[in-house]
């Protein structure tokens, strides 16, 4: 009777194992970039003027803009910011422009960048 439970419990071993494996592979597989769906989201997010590289390309005011949102009103990192975030920045960075300009007669001292 014990030998016919040691191979029961063998075999539950085996399958344990293989649960473990197939959830590890799971997990790695979806915390590895997301997957396909996520890859197509990121995709468009670039496409519409989201994304790191677009962060790259932001002039002076928004990159202000971003940094008074991240440190002073800790909304978070905004260096990966949506193509909406990243309009609504830029809408943010207009009114200042135009504020200064009200206010100064003169161009906010740096360039907008399209």
């Amino acid at each position: 009777m014990d030998a016919f439970k040691n191979i029961l419990s063998g075999d539950e071993q085996k399958q344990d194992e293989q649960k473990r494996g197939e959830h590890s592979q799971q997990q790695s597989e979806g915390s590895g970039g997301g997957g396909f769906l996520s890859s197509i989201g990121d995709r468009l997010n670039s496409a519409a003027g989201g994304g790191r590289e677009s962060e790259k390309n932001e002039d002076y005011l928004d990159k202000g803009v971003d940094f008074v949102q991240e440190r002073i009103l800790h909304q978070g990192p905004q260096d990966n910011e949506s193509a909406i975030e990243q309009a609504k920045d830029e809408r943010i960075s207009d009114f200042v422009r135009d504020k200064y300009k009200s206010v100064t007669g003169k161009e906010f001292p740096a360039e907008d960048k399209s």
